[in-house]
């Protein structure tokens, strides 16, 4: 990677650049700030109300996720919780919201199936109606199999890998209420997998794609709101806070 670097690369001419360059003149993003100017219905925290406690996969099954998620949760009143599908045998204590974001689960299949008490506790909590959010690797997870290994079995589908990339931008609509939005939000977001998922019968779409052309993709059901497609939430904050609030809720 170095040597690459420096044969493609006019160094000197970068630093030259840098050490040139202007104060940059726009304020830092915050995620309170941000937390604090979403548009929602949804009642902000009383004081003195307990922090509900999100669980947010991470470890190497799950490396694809984006910082400002958990800034935005813990500004949206959570005391967010990292914990890893591979090693640890149950969720953290008190959990009372599940974030599983993107990463390779497919590399880990075994592995994570291996792990049959995390799976279980998985289960058990969206049969309670504990809010869950997962994209991509998350939506993996929560099918019934992942190339032939059981996973959660939380969604009537399964996954396998397949030689062909899934890769775009995407503006999409969702279909319905859900634990992350209202139905008509639109929002953007990407596309990045070898996998397709078949589902089974029941569950309804998460997401009215819209471009580049027309589906719908995910499932919402319960309090799960499964998707291929990765969002931003500081583009939009309300997602955050109405996640939170639906743990303080359900």
């Amino acid at each position: 990677m170095a040597a690459q670097v420096m044969d493609g690369c006019d160094l000197e001419g970068l630093v030259a650049l840098a050490r040139g360059a202007g104060a940059l003149s726009g304020a830092a993003w915050d995620a309170a700030e941000a937390a604090a100017s979403a548009t929602q219905d949804d009642p902000a925290r009383s004081a003195g109300e307990p922090a509900p406690v999100v669980a947010v996969a991470g470890g190497a099954a799950f490396t694809f996720s984006y910082a400002e998620h958990g800034e935005l949760l813990a500004a949206a009143g959570a005391d967010v919780v990292t914990f890893d599908p591979l090693r640890d045998g149950q969720l953290p204590p008190g959990t009372g919201g599940l974030v599983v974001g993107g990463g390779f689960p497919e590399v880990y299949a075994a592995e994570l199936s291996a792990n049959e008490g995390l799976r279980k506790e998985v289960a058990a909590l969206v049969e309670s109606g504990a809010p869950v959010a997962a994209e991509c690797a998350g939506l993996l997870y929560l099918c019934r199999e992942l190339d032939g290994q059981p996973m959660c079995g939380v969604l009537d589908a399964t996954a396998r890998m397949t030689g062909r990339l899934t890769l775009g931008y995407r503006d999409a609509v969702a279909v319905g209420d859900s634990v992350l939005v209202r139905a008509g939000t639109r929002m953007r977001g990407h596309e990045f997998h070898r996998t397709v998922v078949e589902p089974g019968a029941g569950a309804a779409p998460a997401w009215g794609v819209l471009a580049p052309e027309k589906r719908v993709e995910g499932f919402v059901e319960r309090g799960v709101h499964a998707s291929y497609l990765h969002t931003h939430w500081a583009s939009s904050p309300g997602v955050a806070r109405r996640f939170v609030e639906r743990c303080r809720t359900s």
